[in-house]
């Protein structure tokens, strides 16, 4: 049975990562309100990004410069990790494509090679993960402390505006911007309830989802503890 190998890439090898618990909101803008088209308008309906809205607050912005400075030493060594670790790569890629593209390739030795070449790339994302783990947690950490203020901005601006329902732009197709956009309003609510945010979490801190699956594990075990009780003896 003829072996399939697919050729390995090393400018994808190792991409020095950020462990990011939310996605990459600083790449998504919040737009102004726009000039309002003709057509009839619907009261009380509302458009709003609130992920672009978190990403464009002030306590975002200012954390993620902050953040720069901060953990500098660990972007640091995960940056020196990333490159030992593409240089100890690069002759093992270069190998391996010269000799897949032999006459008659060894596709025993192929299969090797390709199954070191991977082994290497998943050890050394395990080092780059670890590394930048205080990174990811404060990201996560910022995150947490904004969204536990934006639902009270979305409710302060949906009352200005006098706003009863508020959809993502994800469920519309298209909508007259200038008069259903709410990003600026909630914007503007936000930076006033948290105009800049902690970026180093307390010891021992967790991410919301791990605490609220950790308390979701520990009710399910406790439902289902034996009664530990002590039954009275019979005659």
């Amino acid at each position: 049975m003829k072996t399939m190998i697919k050729t390995l890439a090393l400018g994808s090898a190792l991409a020095l990562v950020t462990l990011a618990a939310q996605p990459a909101l600083a790449a998504k803008a919040a737009p102004t309100a726009a000039a309002t088209e003709n057509g009839t308008i619907v009261a009380g309906l509302g458009i709003a990004n609130l992920d672009a809205v978190i990403a464009n607050s002030n306590a975002y912005k200012v954390a993620e410069q902050q953040r720069e400075t901060t953990y500098k030493p660990q972007y640091d060594q995960a940056k020196a990790r990333n490159d030992q670790l593409t240089a100890q790569l690069k002759p093992m890629v270069d190998k391996f494509n010269a000799d897949r593209q032999a006459a008659n390739p060894n596709q025993a030795s192929l299969q090797q090679q390709a199954g070191a070449i991977q082994q290497l790339q998943e050890k050394g994302k395990a080092e780059l993960q670890q590394i930048l783990q205080p990174v990811g947690l404060s990201q996560a950490y910022v995150q947490e402390q904004i969204e536990d203020k934006l639902n009270d901005a979305l409710k302060a601006a949906m009352k200005k505006r006098n706003v009863s329902i508020v959809l993502s732009p994800d469920s519309v197709i298209a909508f007259n911007g200038g008069a259903y956009n709410l990003n600026q309003d909630i914007l503007n609510e936000l930076n006033t309830a948290i105009p800049s945010a902690q970026i180093v979490p307390p010891a021992g801190w967790e991410p919301r989802q791990i605490r609220e699956a950790r308390a979701q594990q520990a009710a399910a075990q406790g439902q289902s503890a034996p009664s530990t009780g002590t039954q009275p003896a019979g005659r």
